[in-house]
């Protein structure tokens, strides 16, 4: 009787050791920068936060009895001032607007750029603001 022998040689593990390696070599740099990616993404949705508390914040003052209803109608008259109007006042640790041109001028759009602490982004962040509430 024959003896059947089972396993894999030492050539077939090697190869698959050579092949998992270079997968391996093709993929990370894909994923080196991700926290570049995250930071990205984080100043992005600030700004689109920022922009739709904006326009929010233009709509409540728009309505003629948004004088009477303080929580409404938050004075914007530069980039600085939207963070009132974010709910509860509440802007994220870290972040930094830029202040355009300021306008007292009610419906002015001012566009405005976000920075983030310690770190630079590929490209800027900006956002528009609506001057509101004069």
């Amino acid at each position: 009787m024959k003896q059947v022998q089972r396993g894999f040689t030492l050539i077939e593990l090697v190869m698959v050791i050579v092949i998992l390696g270079v997968l391996a070599a093709v993929a990370l740099p894909k994923f080196v920068d991700l926290k570049g990616d995250a930071n990205d993404a984080a100043m992005k949705g600030v700004a689109g936060a920022a922009s739709s508390a904006s326009a929010i914040n233009y709509s409540g003052c728009a309505i003629a009895t948004a004088a009477s209803q303080p929580t409404k109608c938050k004075v914007v008259n530069d980039c600085d001032d939207i963070k009132q109007a974010l709910t509860g006042g509440a802007w994220p640790a870290g972040y930094s607007v830029a202040t355009g041109t300021a306008s007292t001028t009610n419906g002015t759009s001012m566009t405005c750029t976000l920075s983030l602490a310690g770190y630079t982004p590929t490209t800027a962040v900006t956002f528009e603001v609506l001057a509101a509430g004069n």
